[in-house]
């Protein structure tokens, strides 16, 4: 059976630079605090009507696909991982097949937030080693800066997240000690309401004891989105980032050692490990527990802010761009994030 290499690998963030600064004129916060609580100093926002989740997806595929050695036309399957759709549906992926002119290929969206890249990196492992698909294209993207509460009511969410994409192409490889060596993946929807996005939505209420959204009382539909939910603000994420936290330091570990346990490894034989860009010291916490020096860990969360399924992507990208990752290199991918849901891959560069 063959294993899966990464073949090409882009990523795409906005020009438009957001500094902490720059969040003053809209609500109570500093610059300090953001990067007292974050790590982060700045993040990207894309055009408003000129850049959506799925063209900020193309860019990042074009440089992957070119980097792979190939044309669109060469592409078999799609994988598009987001939060933050173009359309509640149809999803992004079949407007990515669209736009990039591709055969009428199979095109499967991911919604597991910010664990959804590695999902997906792991949907493709299986086509990939099964012979299904030849050249899998897994695209990580986000437009978080259309739908987040800009006031002080809601900037404990809306100072964390950025916009971007990025890309990579699966392929098979029959060369020994090359490609994903184990993928992993995990759930506990026990605290799935302290980290969320209620509205618009179905759930009638159903899962929480207190109401999350005011519905219009009405005999059929009219139930998906009221003024009511508009005026009261329930049309924007939560999260009770203490809670989150606590989980994070955990789970994040714990699944990067049952990837190095699976393949006979320990921490020291990782060369990168890219984390999900959640929070900065999230990130540093797992590093102290594992016992990594700066060199083994990537973060550019003080760049990008939390760019969710883009952000493994994205710093993936960059330190292969700037040499932090050869051929041969152990190279793990972790993450986390609401559901929860976290995963972790590990591969030989």
């Amino acid at each position: 059976m063959p294993r899966t290499k990464i073949a090409g690998i882009g990523m795409y963030v906005p020009q438009n630079v957001v500094t902490n600064n720059d969040l003053l004129k809209y609500m109570d916060t500093s610059d300090e605090w953001i990067q007292e609580r974050t790590g982060i100093k700045e993040r990207r926002y894309a055009d408003r009507t000129g850049e959506t989740t799925t063209t900020m997806g193309v860019e990042a595929s074009k440089i992957a696909i070119e980097r792979a050695g190939l044309t669109p036309q060469d592409i078999d399957f799609i994988i598009f991982a987001t939060l933050s759709p173009d359309y509640y549906f149809p999803g992004c992926g079949v407007l990515l097949q669209r736009a990039m002119k591709m055969k009428e290929i199979g095109a499967l969206d991911v919604r597991n937030q910010c664990s959804g890249f590695l999902y997906a990196i792991s949907i493709g492992d299986q086509f990939i080693k099964t012979g299904m698909y030849k050249n899998i294209l897994v695209i990580g993207s986000e437009k978080h800066s259309f739908g987040l509460d800009f006031s002080t009511r809601g900037r404990n969410i809306s100072v964390i997240f950025g916009d971007g994409a990025g890309a990579i192409v699966l392929q098979p490889t029959t060369r020994e000690n090359q490609g994903i060596l184990s993928t992993h993946l995990h759930s506990d929807g026990e605290s799935a309401e302290i980290l969320a996005m209620f509205n618009p939505g179905t759930h009638a209420n159903h899962w929480t004891a207190e109401p999350v959204a005011d519905f219009n009382q009405t005999e059929a539909g009219d139930m998906f989105m009221s003024h009511a939910m508009i005026d009261k603000a329930q049309n924007f994420p939560i999260m009770d980032g203490p809670s989150v936290f606590k989980k994070a330091v955990v789970k994040f570990p714990e699944v990067i050692m049952e990837s190095l346990n699976a393949n006979g490894l320990k921490p020291s034989d990782i060369a990168m490990l890219i984390p999900h860009q959640a929070n900065l010291r999230i990130a540093q916490f797992v590093q102290q527990k594992l016992g990594l020096n700066n060199e083994q860990v990537y973060n550019n969360i003080d760049r990008y802010g939390n760019t969710t399924a883009a952000s493994v992507p994205i710093a993936l990208c960059e330190a292969w761009e700037q040499g932090k990752i050869k051929e041969g290199d152990l190279v793990c991918l972790a993450a986390f994030g609401s559901g929860f849901t976290w995963g972790s891959a590990l591969l030989r560069w």
